[in-house]
């Protein structure tokens, strides 16, 4: 390293004589400068040709290094992702059953639903209110859609078949549900609300590949089945017919036993076996089972549960945790 000795006050040290020595790399103070002049100068620098600090080359290299670096890191993502969809399936998914977080018990849903989150299960209306039974008859329009008109699902029209328990659909096909067939609970009787005797829609949620284990036998019945579903299964001679996952609906507590009246079921009161398994083909319309509480007493909050029965259908009730059923709340007002 070298040094002068050009006086220079301030910029370093002198000897004896008085003589200054200014190191090369020391730069002169800008103290002169104001505050604008000096922002000035930091943004382009004409003595050094230096935009925000950097010639024009350095901020080239700059520019290059990021672009071939963020380049291969793209390059990098797609890669990852090409690896990741070729697992994927449009038709299936990659775990099924036993190794899928869903898992192979299936729960119970039902419909209408109320609009107002905070309501929860509560299915509340007033009778005499057209307005109101208007809002549930519009979610049962809705949500029967799809059944009403199978044209409006891709594939409805040309994968749609006439299922029956003796011939069920052929590879690639699926299952029609016939509407013709749950009786009062029509949108044409709007589902039975302005009468006081609503139709509650059941359904069985989907599981890709899942195949129920009958209850087939008439003498081969769990103990907690209700006993007029178990007479139900007896009075059935054909033994495709039981072929059928049951569906059972009753008050939870003594109160509610006695105010939730008589009960029928339309189609009939289950889902029939030729349905599944779902195998997501177009068209495919999940089984549903209309509840008809003929007369359920006014006024009251009516706790309701509704139950699937299958050998591989796991009941478990709970608060927080509720399989293989599905609670609800009716008040007619």
């Amino acid at each position: 390293m070298t040094r002068s000795k050009t006086p220079a006050a301030g910029s370093g040290t002198g000897d004896a004589n008085g003589v200054g020595y200014e190191w090369e790399y020391a730069r002169p103070k800008d103290d002169n400068k104001s505050k604008w002049e000096r922002i000035a100068l930091a943004i382009y620098n004409p003595s050094t040709n230096e935009i925000l600090g950097r010639t024009l080359k350095s901020w080239g290299g700059l520019l290059i290094f990021y672009a071939i670096f963020y380049s291969v890191l793209a390059l990098l993502f797609a890669i990852c992702m090409k690896v990741l969809l070729s697992t994927l399936n449009d038709q299936s998914p990659r775990w099924q059953l036993e190794s899928s977080i869903i898992g192979t018990n299936p729960g119970l849903g039902y419909r209408p639903m109320s609009p107002n989150v905070d309501d929860g299960s509560v299915i509340w209306y007033q009778h005499k209110n057209a307005t109101n039974i208007k809002i549930w008859t519009s979610s049962l329009d809705t949500f029967l859609q799809g059944y009403r008109d199978p044209q409006s699902l891709p594939g409805g029209v040309t994968n749609q078949v006439i299922c029956d328990y003796e011939k069920g659909p052929s590879r690639g096909k699926v299952c029609d549900v016939d509407m013709s067939r749950f009786g009062p609970c029509t949108s044409e009787t709007g589902y039975g609300f302005p009468q006081s005797k609503p139709c509650i829609f059941i359904k069985l949620n989907r599981i890709y590949g899942w195949v129920p284990d009958f209850y087939n036998d008439s003498r081969d019945l769990p103990r907690d089945m209700p006993e007029s579903l178990k007479k139900h299964i007896r009075t059935i001679t054909d033994p495709k017919q039981l072929r059928t996952v049951w569906v059972s609906c009753h008050g939870e507590g003594p109160a509610d036993v006695e105010n939730v009246g008589p009960i029928k079921y339309y189609p009939q009161q289950g889902f029939p076996g030729y349905f599944y398994p779902f195998e997501n083909t177009e068209g495919y319309l999940s089984p549903l089972v209309a509840v008809h509480f003929q007369n359920p007493k006014l006024n009251n909050l009516i706790n309701i549960e509704c139950r699937a029965w299958a050998k591989n259908i796991i009941y478990r009730k709970s608060l927080h945790h509720r399989e293989g059923s599905v609670h609800f709340e009716l008040l007619i007002d």
